[in-house]
């Protein structure tokens, strides 16, 4: 747990300017917060943290210029201590994601009830991550589902990089539509060898014909990754 000396430094950063001054009446009437700077544009923003370094910001994320996700990528690479919460009127699940992923430790909606921004705000200065309940769940599912998805992706490049170099050269014929003929004459070897080779691909991609090699082939993006290795 962090631990802070003095009053809490927010520095609050919202294009929404009649948003930005009620947040920053109602930190100073519900809290002993100290704000320190306020502005509508992120890449101001990114100066006055640098210029006081804060403890929190509330960054907003749809800005225009600079929107609020570059700037926390920003904020991450300046090295400080200042912690982000992602200050949002869509409760996107995609958005939280995002902004969490870049390095945000909370997310808060615009139409939050004031108690729930003090709070949001004591969580996340305490060392915590601060989601509502009302979209923790949601974010937790497609947090899931994206790591799914990453796993499967990531499955199916290692099954294509069990092919050895041969193999490759074979699955690469297949693709462009050479039948076991045609790859004998273009790799000068028996159509039994090519015959052998395209069994032993099979097993590796675990598919049971031609038709289902060249479409996990297509669909992996093998081709791509072909030609980049014969242009190198």
């Amino acid at each position: 747990m962090r631990e802070f000396r003095g009053k809490l430094r927010v520095l609050l950063v919202d294009d929404n300017a009649e948003h930005l001054r009620g947040v920053k009446e109602l930190i100073s009437l519900e809290s002993s917060y100290d704000v320190v700077g306020t502005t509508t544009k992120a890449s101001i923003g990114i100066s006055l943290i640098k210029k006081y370094r804060p403890d929190i910001v509330l960054m907003d994320i749809n800005m225009p210029e600079k929107d609020g996700l570059q700037a926390i990528q920003e904020i991450e690479r300046l090295g400080l201590d200042t912690r982000v919460i992602a200050l949002s009127g869509y409760d996107d699940s995609d958005l939280i994601f995002r902004a969490m992923k870049l390095g945000a430790k909370g997310y808060i909606l615009k139409t939050m009830a004031s108690a729930q921004l003090i709070y949001a705000i004591d969580k996340v200065a305490s060392g915590k991550i601060y989601l509502p309940s009302a979209l923790s769940s949601r974010f937790f599912e497609y947090f899931q589902n994206s790591f799914k998805e990453e796993a499967k992706a990531s499955d199916s490049e290692n099954l294509l990089s069990y092919l050895t170099a041969r193999e490759e050269e074979v699955l690469d014929l297949l693709t462009q539509g050479n039948n076991y003929k045609g790859i004998a004459g273009k790799l000068f070897i028996s159509e039994t060898t090519v015959k052998t080779h395209v069994n032993n691909i099979f097993q590796k991609l675990q598919v049971n014909d031609r038709t289902q090699a060249v479409l996990y082939a297509l669909n992996n993006g093998f081709a791509n990754k072909r030609r980049t290795q014969l242009a190198v």
